[in-house]
């Protein structure tokens, strides 16, 4: 299973990647989103969610 990470510097705060996935995202205070599951997000189709690339599989730690 992948693991995803907002990047918060190309997160617009558009909404689109809770109203696609729900459940797997968040809005947070600072408006921007939040990955609060990695695996349903992946079931919704992942990085894919987010018009605007803000979700990126986070890199392996060595």
């Amino acid at each position: 299973m992948e693991k995803f990470k907002i990047n918060k510097e190309k997160c617009i705060g558009c909404g689109l990647c809770i109203t696609e996935c729900p459940d797997g995202t968040e809005l947070k205070d600072d408006g921007k989103a939040e990955v609060i599951d990695s695996q349903k997000l992946e079931e919704c189709g992942g990085e894919k969610v987010c018009p605007y690339g803000a979700i990126e599989i986070e890199k392996k730690q060595k």
